[in-house]
C-alpha cells in the first residue's frame, strides 16, 4: 500500500524540512466528513435503506468513515515517533503521551456512557442486553467487545458505535511498542524509512491473515472481527503516511481522490461481500483492505501537504468547526438517532425517510456535541494554550487534534458480527 502510494506521490529530498501537521485544519475538516459518513450509514440502516440493491450497499459501505478516522490516528499519533527517529532525538515520553490520550477521550466518553445508561432506564424501544451493571462496567472499561457472545450479552443499542472506541484505545496502548519495534529494532537505531515502510506493510498484513483465520477456523470468537488486529491495516495506512510525510513526499488530490472513490465503489460491489448472504471467506479481508486503501488515499493529499481545492474545501470554516466536535458527534449520535426516530418522529425501525432522519439526528446531535465538548475541554484547551508558550511546545507532540476517532464508528446499530470486520 505504501509503495504504490509512493509511486504516484513525488518525494522531496530526504533531508527536506517538513512542518508538524498536528494542527492542520484540513485534517480536522476531514474528521468532520468521516463523522458525517458514519451518521449517514447508521441512518440508512435505521430506515431500511441497506436492502436497496447496490445503492444500499453503498450506504452500508459509508462505514468507511471509521477507516478514515483510524488512518488519521495512525498518521497523527505515530508522527511524533517518526519525526524523532528522523531527527535523531529522543522519542515522545510515555507519561506525556498517556496523559494526553486519557485527557482527550475519557471525560466526554464517561459522561456519554453514563448518560446513555440513564436515558435507557426510561427509554426502552427494544431489546437491550447491555443495559446492566455488568454492561456498564464493560463499556466504561472499553472491554465490551471482548466477548464470545457480544450480541446477546453486551450490545447496547445506544452505544453500538463504541466498539471502535475499544479498538482505538487498544491502538493507543500498543502504539509505543509498535514504534519501538518499527523504528528502533527493525531500523537498527538508525533512520531507515524504507525499512520502516516495510515493517508497516507487514503490520498491515496482520489484518487479512486475522480475518482469514476468523472466517475459516474456530480458533477465534466471532467478536474477534471487532478487535484491533482486524483493523490494523487502517492504522497502518496512516503510519505509512507519517513516514512519507517526514521524507517530504507529496500526493496529488487529482489522482488520490478519484482513486479513493473508485476503490470505494469496487468494495461496495459483491467483491467486498454482500450484506445478507453467505460470502466467500476472502470477502471480509478484501473489504477491509479496500477500506484501508481508499481511506489512506483520501487522507494522503492532506497529510502530505498538497495545496489546492481539496485542501481548501477540507479547511473551510464549517467543516473545521464540525471537525472540532467530531469526537463528541461520534459519541452521542447513536443515542440521539434513536431518540429522534422513536421519540420525535415516531417511526418504527426500518421505516421513514433517510434525509429526514439525518436532519433530525444532526439537529439533536450537534448542539449536544457542542455542549459536551465545551464542558469537557475547557480545562484542556486552557492548558494547551499555556503549553503553547513553553519551550516544551517544540517537542514532538500528540495533542487533542491528533485524536482520530473524533471519530466515529460505523458499527451498524445491530450488526457487529464476526464475519464483518467489526462494522
Amino acid at each position: 500500500m505504501a509503495a504504490s502510494l509512493g509511486e504516484r506521490c513525488g518525494a522531496a529530498p530526504a533531508g527536506s524540512h517538513v512542518a508538524t501537521p498536528a494542527r492542520d485544519p484540513a485534517l480536522t475538516g476531514m474528521r468532520a466528513v468521516a463523522a458525517l459518513l458514519v451518521v449517514v450509514t447508521h441512518a440508512a440502516f435505521a430506515t431500511g435503506q441497506l436492502t436497496h440493491g447496490y445503492l444500499g450497499s453503498v450506504y452500508a459501505r459509508l462505514e468507511i468513515g471509521v477507516a478514515i478516522f483510524f488512518v488519521l490516528s495512525g498518521f497523527l499519533l505515530f508522527g511524533p515517533w517518526v519525526r524523532a527517529a528522523a531527527a535523531g532525538t529522543a522519542p515522545p515520553g510515555l507519561s506525556r503521551y498517556s496523559r494526553h490520550r486519557v485527557r482527550r477521550i475519557l471525560p466526554a466518553y464517561l459522561i456519554t456512557v453514563v448518560a446513555t445508561f440513564e436515558i435507557y432506564t426510561v427509554f426502552t424501544p427494544g431489546p437491550n442486553p447491555g443495559q446492566t451493571w455488568y454492561g456498564l462496567l464493560r463499556y466504561l472499561t472499553f472491554t465490551q467487545i471482548y466477548s464470545s457472545d457480544y450480541l446477546s450479552t453486551l450490545l447496547h443499542p445506544g452505544l453500538s458505535q463504541m466498539w471502535s472506541m475499544a479498538v482505538e484505545v487498544a491502538f493507543y496502548a500498543v502504539l509505543p511498542g509498535l514504534a519501538w519495534l518499527l523504528l528502533r529494532v527493525l531500523c537498527r537505531d538508525r533512520w531507515q524509512p524504507a525499512r520502516a515502510l516495510a515493517g508497516i506493510a507487514a503490520l498491515a498484513a496482520v489484518t487479512p491473515v486475522w480475518l482469514m483465520v476468523l472466517n475459516t477456523t474456530g480458533l477465534l470468537p466471532n467478536s474477534a472481527g471487532m478487535w484491533l488486529p482486524a483493523h490494523l491495516a487502517w492504522f497502518a495506512g496512516g503510519m505509512a503516511l507519517a513516514v512519507l510525510h517526514t521524507q517530504g513526499a507529496r500526493c496529488r488530490a487529482a489522482f488520490a481522490v478519484p482513486a479513493a472513490v473508485a476503490v470505494f465503489l469496487v468494495v461496495s460491489s459483491p467483491v467486498g461481500g454482500t450484506l445478507f448472504g453467505p460470502d466467500p471467506v476472502w470477502a471480509p479481508a478484501t473489504k477491509s483492505l479496500g477500506y484501508a486503501v481508499a481511506a489512506t488515499l483520501a487522507v494522503a493529499p492532506l497529510a502530505l501537504g498538497e495545496r489546492g481545492r481539496y485542501r481548501a474545501l477540507m479547511s473551510s470554516r464549517p467543516l473545521v468547526w464540525l471537525g472540532g466536535i467530531s469526537y463528541e458527534i461520534f459519541l452521542v449520535h447513536v443515542v440521539m438517532m434513536a431518540l429522534a426516530m422513536y421519540a420525535v418522529l415516531g417511526w418504527p425501525l426500518f421505516t421513514g425517510s433517510l434525509p429526514g432522519l439525518i436532519v433530525a439526528t444532526l439537529a439533536l446531535t450537534i448542539p449536544a456535541a457542542w455542549v459536551l465538548h465545551a464542558v469537557t475541554h475547557r480545562h484542556h484547551d486552557a492548558s494547551s494554550r499555556n503549553a503553547g508558550s513553553s519551550r516544551v511546545n517544540a517537542r514532538p507532540r500528540c495533542e487533542a487534534a491528533s485524536f482520530s476517532a473524533g471519530l466515529s464508528s460505523a458499527a451498524v446499530l445491530a450488526e457487529p458480527v464476526g464475519t464483518n470486520t467489526g462494522s
